[in-house]
């Protein structure tokens, strides 16, 4: 069970962000330095109990209406090899020290607990209280449409998201991280799906999916 602390971080999750995500292709805003607000997001436990994993929401309203981003997270120790273009930057924590922070879809713990979440064998976690599950986060598979074993071979982003290309018993599946999230989307012909909701400055809080899980 991956343990919360309360305390600092510096520089702070939503201060990296802010300098990262003008640089992503998917990014939709009209400002190079966004006014990033946190409006939710979830947690997965690592089995090994050494990478942390966040799943976090933010919005931003630079072109008016307020548009809501998923953003993966993973926090480390020391570097991830070979993963260099997934790291969103360092920051000193309170209590562990220096840690490496990175966009989660270049991560293979966060991108298999993802797929373990999505075949069932996972459960989120409650993003603010150490050992508490969040029924909020419902994930939705066909049977048998991740079987053990299947994993994430490549990842590539784009202006529509991130996809991230499934190996599954022989089978090519594309499991796409929604980064622009919208209420109430559907996805005809999906295999799977996770969603979940976020809140907006007004209060409201819209349900979408987090990520949709497809044949090809």
């Amino acid at each position: 069970m991956a343990v919360i602390h309360r305390t600092t971080m510096k520089p702070g999750k939503r201060e990296l962000l802010t300098a990262w995500l003008p640089t992503r292709p998917w990014y939709a805003g009209a400002s190079e330095a966004p006014e990033l607000t946190g409006a939710g997001g979830f947690r997965l436990d690592d089995p090994q109990g050494e990478v942390g994993i966040e799943f976090i929401v933010v919005t931003e309203a630079s072109t008016g209406e307020p548009v809501a981003y998923l953003v993966p997270l993973t926090y480390r120790g020391a570097p991830l090899e070979g993963a260099g273009e997934g790291l969103i930057g360092t920051s000193e924590h309170g209590v562990l020290g220096t840690r490496w922070i990175y966009d989660g879809a270049h991560d293979p713990v966060l991108t298999e607990r993802l797929l373990a979440l999505l075949a069932g064998a996972a459960e989120p976690q409650d993003q603010n209280v150490s050992g508490s599950p969040d029924p909020t986060v419902v994930p939705e598979t066909a049977e048998g449409a991740l079987p053990p074993g299947a994993a994430v071979v490549a990842v590539e982003d784009g202006p529509g998201g991130t996809r991230l290309a499934v190996e599954a018993g022989g089978r090519s599946l594309t499991l796409e991280l929604v980064r622009v999230l919208e209420a109430g989307r559907t996805d005809s012909g999906a295999l799977g799906r996770l969603t979940a909701g976020w809140e907006l400055p007004d209060g409201s809080r819209p349900r979408g999916p987090l990520a949709v899980l497809r044949e090809g």
